[in-house]
């Protein structure tokens, strides 16, 4: 089986807790808050490790915050690989949901600043742990100072090495990406980075292949996947397009943290073992649905993704 390496640039240790009611003004008595080590990669490391697969973590660490996180991920039996950096400690996030709503507040922290020596030596550091043959997954946000082509000069250097790279980004870097292509193996998105990058709604299923059916043609990846959220994933490369859905009652939704991270993970693990990009799809939509049953920064969990996927639908779009 091939080999995953996950990459997480802007780690956090992800704090969860609830309160009667979210207002401001009033001190806001909490429950007992749960930490989780979180970011991109990190979560897709882990929801790879609840599903049963094995992959290495490498991640960006300061100062106790960051070694915090490192516990953490021992504590859940995460191999990982990290890599110090200087510009502070590594950042913490916060969801709080309101019991009486029901809604979640999350609260981002920008995390510490990467000069341009950090920057070079990350990629050195990344393509020596990588396993030719391999896959590498960069997913989450990049820290202040990291620059916006980082995603094409890291394709360029696995591609040389025979290495697979998934991106799963937004922002600045996922438009960067698009408008000067490095043709990464994979790049997923959901549907509000697809439509802010098409500049156009994308309604339907037939909208969203043709969106990354054009990336493909234009070599902005070699496999382009699409998010578009409680409806399933759309995935387009130069065979086909296919869309993966099942169906989970609104009102079984807990927290819809982690949906994303859970999809690569499944995904990428399918494809280690052989699976075909339909067969990957289909688990990796079963495993976004698994996440969005359970509370906080949980993610999916084994059972509960064996339970859905034979429900899963594909279809030809």
């Amino acid at each position: 089986m091939a080999q995953i390496l996950t990459i997480t640039l802007n780690p956090t240790v992800d704090l969860s807790t609830s309160a009667a009611s979210v207002t401001p003004g009033p001190k806001l008595r909490c429950t007992t808050p749960e930490a989780d080590p979180g970011g991109g990669g990190i979560n897709v490391s882990r929801a790879i490790r609840f599903l049963g697969g094995e992959s290495t973590a490498f991640t960006a660490v300061g100062g106790e915050t960051g070694a915090l996180l490192l516990r953490l991920l021992a504590e859940e039996r995460v191999r990982f690989t990290a890599f110090s950096v200087s510009g502070g400690d590594t950042r913490q996030s916060m969801a709080i949901t309101d019991q009486s709503t029901g809604e979640q507040y999350r609260f981002v922290m920008p995390g510490p600043y990467w000069n341009h020596d950090m920057v070079d030596e990350s990629l050195n550091a990344i393509a020596a742990a990588a396993t030719v043959g391999g896959i590498v997954v960069l997913s989450g946000s990049q820290p202040p100072g990291v620059p916006i082509d980082y995603t094409a000069r890291l394709s360029r250097r696995l591609s040389a090495h025979g290495i697979q790279l998934f991106v799963d980004t937004s922002g600045a870097p996922l438009h960067e990406l698009v408008k000067h292509p490095a043709n990464p193996y994979v790049l997923r998105m959901d549907d509000v980075e697809a439509e802010d990058l098409a500049g156009r709604a994308l309604p339907t299923r037939t909208d969203t292949a043709d969106f990354a059916q054009a990336l493909v043609e234009r070599g902005v990846a070699e496999n382009v996947i699409v998010a578009r959220g409680s409806d399933g994933s759309t995935l387009a490369n130069a065979t086909g397009r296919w869309h993966a859905s099942r169906a989970i009652d609104p009102a079984d939704v807990v927290s819809a943290v982690g949906a994303g991270d859970s999809f690569v993970g499944a995904f990428s693990m399918a494809l280690t073992r052989g699976d075909t990009f339909q067969q990957a799809l289909c688990f990796g939509t079963a495993a976004a649905s698994a996440a969005v049953l359970t509370a906080g920064t949980q993610l999916c969990s084994a059972q509960d993704v064996a339970r859905l996927l034979p429900g899963c639908v594909l279809v030809e779009v």
